[in-house]
Formats: structure tokens, C-alpha cells, sequence
């Protein structure tokens, strides 16, 4: 194999791995210069493998779908065992934001099965349609562009869609969980949904499995300090857990059954 090849298969490995790799740590761990990491992921993001951000790279969109369909794959019983305990405290004829990722749309099926008369206001189109057959529900479904990657609608006009509502509560998720607390997205606009559901509700609510806890993205949402309370199926760290006593947040565990 080429050694160019070989070097392109690495620097996906490595992206792949950290979420987002700089260009220059990229060229200390390959043993090349930068400007031949430059050219390579100049190639690498015309073949839509990878995508270019200020100063290195994350996963293309068709290596992100494929990423996404996996990761939604996993752990579905103990998301599906977080969403359990997320239903279990929303009450009946609530409101409530609804975000994007395979984490909201177990909840969407846990609040189907367990509640009634709910108001839902989501940028979710498999979220819409997970809950839009009950007839006591109402679904409100966000303006914006579907990003065919997972459903997720978002931009300018959702935020100022979102902006126009109070909800009784938010339920969000989020792609990594730095050791600071700092919640971490790949897709900054989606982001700045994310932000405007945080605002305009009253209670919010954060539902991530373990794996997330320590993975890197590159765009901040804010802190885990500013949630009501977090659903995981583990315990996080000593010192995350101080992190959120301190905030103020409670940290509740799902019982996965083992």
C-alpha cells in the first residue's frame, strides 16, 4: 500500500477516535510536517471522508453517517433504560423541547408509553413522528433545514421558531462531556438550538449514556452546572460527581437491570 494511502487511513483512525485532531499534533504523530498533513486532508475532504475546521479536521458526512447509524446502535438498552428514568419525571400534560440524537428519540418512545396529554416542541423529525400518533399529544415540529444525517433540523429560523415559546421543560442530550464539565456538539448550529431550548425552559433535563463522559467535540453548549439534573446508567467520576453537588444537580442513574 502507498504510503500515502497508509498515512490517509491513519489520520481518519485518529480523527475518528478524538472527534477533532489539529493539524499539528496530527503531523507530530505521523511524523510528517503540517503542510503535508494540509494537503492530505485537502484530499481527504474533497472525497467528503473528512471536513476542515480552523487549525485541523473532523469526520465527513459520509463518515459521520456511517459513525452515526453505528453509535445509534449502541447502547440501546441502556439508553432506553435513561429514557425510562427521564419519563418517569416529566409529568402529565407537560411541555417540553425535545432534542435530536438517538438518546431523545428513546425518550420520545418511554413518554409515548408512559404520560398523556403532553405538548412537544421539537427540531426532530423522527422525534415528530415517534410521537405524533397519539391524539392527546400536541407536536409541534421546528421551521429550519433537515439535516439527513439524523433528522435534526436546525439554523437561524429554528432558533427564532424556539424563541417563541416557554416550556415547562427541556430535554437534551449531548455528544461529549468534557473533564471541566463543558458540554461538547460537532454541529454549532445545532448548538445554538440547543442554547435556545435551555433558555426557554423552565426545567432542563440532560440524558447521556456513559460513553459520553470524556469524548471530545468541537463546539461548547455550555456547562453541566446549568442542567436541573442528568440521567446516565453509571456514576461519573469523583470528581464530575463533586462537580455536580456543587452545581446543584442532581445526578440520577438509570438501573439497567445488571
Amino acid at each position: 500500500m502507498p504510503p500515502r494511502i497508509q498515512r490517509h487511513e491513519k489520520i481518519i483512525a485518529l480523527v475518528r477516535e478524538h472527534s477533532f485532531m489539529p493539524i499539528e499534533q496530527l503531523a507530530r504523530e505521523l511524523d510528517v510536517t503540517p503542510q503535508t498533513i494540509r494537503r492530505d486532508i485537502n484530499q481527504l475532504c474533497e472525497e467528503n471522508l473528512l471536513r476542515r475546521y480552523h487549525g485541523g479536521a473532523t469526520l465527513g458526512d459520509s463518515l459521520e453517517n456511517e459513525d452515526f447509524n453505528a453509535q445509534k446502535a449502541k447502547l440501546q438498552s441502556e439508553k432506553a433504560h435513561i429514557a425510562d428514568l427521564i419519563a418517569e419525571h416529566i409529568p402529565d400534560n407537560a411541555s417540553l423541547f425535545l432534542s435530536i440524537g438517538s438518546t431523545i428519540e428513546a425518550v420520545a418512545m418511554a413518554l409515548v408509553k408512559k404520560r398523556k396529554g403532553l405538548c412537544i416542541i421539537t427540531n426532530n423529525i423522527h422525534v415528530a413522528a415517534i410521537v405524533s400518533g397519539r391524539s392527546d399529544y400536541t407536536v409541534i415540529i421546528t421551521s429550519g433545514v433537515v439535516r439527513p444525517i439524523d433528522g435534526g433540523v436546525t439554523g437561524v429560523a429554528t432558533v427564532d421558531f424556539i424563541n417563541q415559546f416557554k416550556t415547562d421543560y427541556a430535554v437534551l442530550s449531548a455528544s461529549g462531556v468534557d473533564a471541566d464539565g463543558s458540554l461538547l456538539d460537532f454541529d454549532y448550529k445545532e448548538v445554538s438550538v440547543m442554547q435556545a431550548m435551555m433558555e426557554n425552559a423552565r426545567m432542563r433535563y440532560l440524558g447521556v449514556d456513559h460513553s459520553k463522559f470524556g469524548r471530545n467535540a468541537l463546539v461548547r453548549m455550555g456547562s453541566i452546572g446549568e442542567f436541573d439534573a442528568v440521567f446516565t446508567d453509571r456514576e461519573p467520576d469523583e470528581a464530575m460527581c463533586k462537580r455536580l453537588e456543587e452545581a446543584g444537580v442532581k445526578c440520577l442513574i438509570a438501573d439497567n437491570g445488571k
